[in-house]
């Protein structure tokens, strides 16, 4: 389980360990003391991605979306791994269609669809000390969810105090635009799927234990991911 999420309540609402990930903006770097080192943006080669998908397209699929309530810019695919763009993949599995696996080892979630193939999202996982396995399901969904900072990261990180009765959502929130919640036995286990905004953390283990894709991607898989749906990760 996440370090820094123990001391903090469940019951808080839509409390989350901090995705320490490495973003853009000035006014979240303060949230990286702890987080892994600064990552090199990795560039397109050519004009086509992996599997044959062009920049054109990978544009579009990763454009702006200004109908959010907090308008998202487009994603600096630049930045990105071609292989971690979202693609529909042949995956061998008995899980029903709609379950959602982690696999934190290569970078990915999917989500299953039935008859061996699934959406495949890149994703940036828990850094060492951080890495979680095992099944859980979606016990609820936040849309431009309230981040509450964890007890443990206050201590570590004072700038944070001030969020202590909660970060409310917008671009600036560490949870961006959505946010899937974990739970086990009727109790959240403090890990979400959610929403980043930093391109270039995707492919990296950088968080507190929680995944985190894209933001264009995170949209699409909330939408079709209902509350109970069952969620596993692997281990890493």
């Amino acid at each position: 389980m996440i370090t820094d999420a123990r001391t903090e309540g469940a019951g808080k609402r839509n409390g989350s360990a901090l995705p320490q990930e490495r973003a853009g903006r000035l006014s979240r770097r303060s949230f990286l003391a702890g987080s892994a080192a600064t990552f090199g943006a990795l560039g397109l080669a050519g004009c086509a991605g992996t599997d044959g998908m062009s920049l054109a397209e990978a544009e579009k699929l990763y454009g702006p979306v200004p109908t959010e309530k907090f308008p998202i810019p487009a994603t600096d695919i630049s930045k990105v791994d071609p292989k971690y763009f979202r693609r529909t993949v042949t995956y061998e599995t008995k899980e029903a269609p709609g379950t959602i696996i982690v696999d934190p080892s290569n970078y990915y979630v999917y989500r299953v669809e039935g008859d061996n193939v699934a959406t495949r999202y890149g994703a940036n996982v828990g850094r060492a000390g951080f890495l979680w396995n095992g099944d859980a399901y979606v016990g609820r969904k936040g849309e431009w969810a309230t981040w509450t900072p964890p007890k443990e990261m206050i201590q570590r990180q004072p700038e944070v105090a001030k969020y202590a009765g909660g970060m409310p959502g917008g671009l600036e929130n560490p949870l961006g635009a959505r946010t899937l919640y974990l739970y086990q036995n009727g109790k959240y286990t403090l890990y979400t799927i959610y929403a980043s905004s930093a391109p270039d953390s995707i492919g990296n283990g950088i968080t507190s234990g929680c995944v985190g894709l894209l933001s264009q991607d995170m949209i699409d898989l909330y939408d079709r991911t209902p509350v109970k749906t069952k969620v596993i990760v692997l281990p890493a």
